[in-house]
């Protein structure tokens, strides 16, 4: 697409191709992060700086999903490490501080990220919590069995 567009920027950068260039970073973006590999350079995937910094940011939204998927079946120990990769992303996007004509929208996305972040944060730590419990529960639950013979 971006080949065949070179010659239009007024096509190119109107939005519509942009968002497509987006969502296609997001793609790969949240593949790399769910499978734990490399993270694809703007340059291997053939995308502008925004394109590539909002396609990012919408891929760690993408992670939270993951993460719920995870915790539903009660794998817990790769959703910090998720997360971390997440506040990771959050935190270098954060600095990102240039005019909204050149980031397209990027301050927007990154504070709905910010948004899904803290909420993952606190899902994962009230599904730890509540694993802990459970545990708790069990070991004293084995205890009284025990006392009771």
């Amino acid at each position: 697409m971006t080949e065949a567009l070179h010659g239009f920027p007024s096509v190119m950068y109107a939005g519509f191709a942009e968002d497509g260039l987006k969502e296609y970073v997001e793609a790969s973006a949240t593949l790399a992060f769910v499978r734990d590999g490399d993270l694809p350079s703007a340059d291997s995937l053939g995308v502008g700086p925004s394109a590539y910094l909002n396609g990012l940011a919408e891929a760690a939204s993408e992670v939270r999903r993951y993460i719920l998927d995870l915790l539903r079946r009660d794998e817990v120990e790769r959703c910090e490490d998720l997360l971390g990769l997440m506040d990771e992303v959050y935190s270098v996007l954060v600095t990102m501080d240039f005019p909204d004509g050149l980031t397209r929208g990027l301050r927007r996305t990154t504070d709905a990220l910010r948004a899904v972040l803290e909420r993952t944060r606190g899902d994962l730590t009230v599904a730890l919590r509540q694993r802990r419990l459970e545990s708790r529960m069990a070991s004293l639950e084995g205890a009284i069995g025990e006392a009771k013979e």
